[in-house]
């Protein structure tokens, strides 16, 4: 090979290496992490999922209860039911594949017992958050539970029926609640239900708690599903929802939630990673 070939590849590497540098710094400077939400990888197993998020080069998980285990545990799921024994190796594993478990959801019940027992098993597991949709009766015991385990509440907004599918609703149902209560902002439930999903975030300033991040196509005549797509080339204007923000100053976590490609999706989060470290460094 000739040397100027060689030359130019090591300069294109470098600058590559130099730019997910600055990507990364800048997006620790404002106070943005990026996680996988394990539910992107539910047609394999939890273990399965941690190895993929390390493929990723992503060092957090959001996982989702019901997450089948796999391995030794075969079908024993993620979630309160996991014994002692249990919860003390999957967090080794998870951190053997360098990824740490941040937070787990989308839990929903309307028992009281079991918001008892996933918060403490959330505690237990030393995560951040848990993102849930409350009952509307049930916000006092949630509230209380948030401050006894010290942990925030993010609430998802899954479509309709689901109470929480407008922010509007859930402002007035947290609107003299705790600081740490707010939204797991789903951007793509919000556009796909024909809300404003740009309005949605400027309307949650200061109760964002975190985000199932994506990207989503436009209507597609004779398709009734709207199916997640690399980021920056779908209709949700990622650069514009990361603008926004930065200007509103959040910190937290961005999930990704990639539903497409189910059994391959590797190389399509790669570039919505890619997409989002270009995006960050040209924001600085």
């Amino acid at each position: 090979m000739k040397k100027n070939v060689v030359v130019g590849m090591l300069t294109t590497l470098v600058v590559m290496l130099a730019m997910q540098g600055c990507a990364s710094n800048g997006a620790d400077e404002m106070g943005w992490k990026l996680a996988v939400q394990s539910y992107t990888f539910h047609n394999f197993s939890f273990i399965e999922a941690l190895e993929k998020t390390h493929e990723l080069g992503v060092k957090y998980i959001e996982a989702y209860p019901g997450h089948r285990l796999g391995g030794k545990w075969g079908d024993q799921v993620f979630g309160p039911g996991m014994d002692e024994t249990t919860r003390k190796e999957v967090a080794q594993l998870a951190a053997d594949n360098e990824v740490k478990i941040v937070g787990s959801g989308v839990f929903v019940s309307d028992q009281p017992e079991e918001w008892e027992q996933m918060f403490a098993f959330a505690h237990d597991m030393d995560m951040e958050f848990v993102t849930c949709e409350p009952p509307l009766e049930l916000w006092d015991l949630v509230e209380q539970l948030s401050e006894k385990y010290d942990l925030k509440v993010a609430v998802h907004n899954h479509p309709q029926p689901s109470t929480y599918w407008n922010p509007q609703n859930l402002l007035a149902a947290i609107a003299n609640r705790s600081k740490n209560i707010g939204s797991c902002a789903d951007v793509g439930h919000w556009n796909r239900e024909g809300l404003n999903h740009l309005d949605c975030l400027r309307q949650l300033n200061g109760r964002l708690i975190s985000f199932h991040f994506k990207d989503i196509v436009a209507p597609q005549e004779g398709e009734t599903e709207r199916h997640d797509t690399i980021w920056g080339r779908g209709v949700l204007d990622v650069r514009q929802m990361l603008q926004i923000m930065k200007e509103q100053q959040f910190e937290g976590y961005l999930s990704i939630e990639y539903e497409y490609n189910w059994d391959n999706s590797i190389p399509d989060i790669k570039q919505c990673i890619s997409y989002f470290q270009e995006t960050i460094s040209e924001m600085k």
